[in-house]
């Protein structure tokens, strides 16, 4: 969202307060797993840390798709997020809101992470040694939120234009 507010005023006003979870919350996964690439984990615990989010965001899939998708109530999507998740009661109640209130929102940010993840990988093979990850992130940023059919022809045009340099 701050990076939308930095938009030129030629970008249109709902553009620059734009907000698709899919973009937002996808950029911010795809970002957390940066550390593990950079090597910032360092100690098990460190590491635990980071899996237990993974396990966390995992069961929001399955709370989100089992209320949405195959009618769970709110007691069994509860019951799910306290067998399978380390977060207190209280926080489990809220997530589990979240998702009666907002369907598809969970998968919509995963989605979003697995297609900047993809489309980093096509650029990676497509580019080899001369794949810039800071040029690729830059891109990702550059124009505020955006769905992810545009960002992914943003990456098309830019491997092209990266192949003609």
């Amino acid at each position: 969202m701050a990076l939308n507010a930095e938009l030129p005023e030629t970008i249109p006003s709902f553009r620059r307060n734009l907000y698709l979870s899919a973009y937002g919350e996808g950029w911010g996964l795809y970002t957390e797993a940066l550390a593990d690439e950079m090597g910032i984990y360092t100690t098990p615990y460190e590491r635990f840390g980071q899996l237990t989010y993974a396990m966390w965001r995992a069961c929001r899939l399955v709370v989100d798709t089992g209320i949405h998708a195959f009618g769970w109530s709110r007691e069994k999507a509860v019951n799910y997020m306290a067998e399978n998740t380390a977060l207190s009661l209280h926080e489990i109640n809220t997530e589990v809101d979240r998702y009666i209130s907002w369907p598809g929102q969970a998968l919509s940010y995963k989605i979003g992470e697995l297609k900047i993840r993809e489309l980093r990988t096509k650029a990676e093979n497509a580019l080899g040694e001369a794949f810039d990850i800071r040029a690729f992130h830059d891109l990702i940023l550059k124009e505020g939120t955006v769905t992810l059919p545009i960002m992914e022809r943003e990456v098309d045009l830019f491997i092209k234009q990266q192949k003609r340099e």
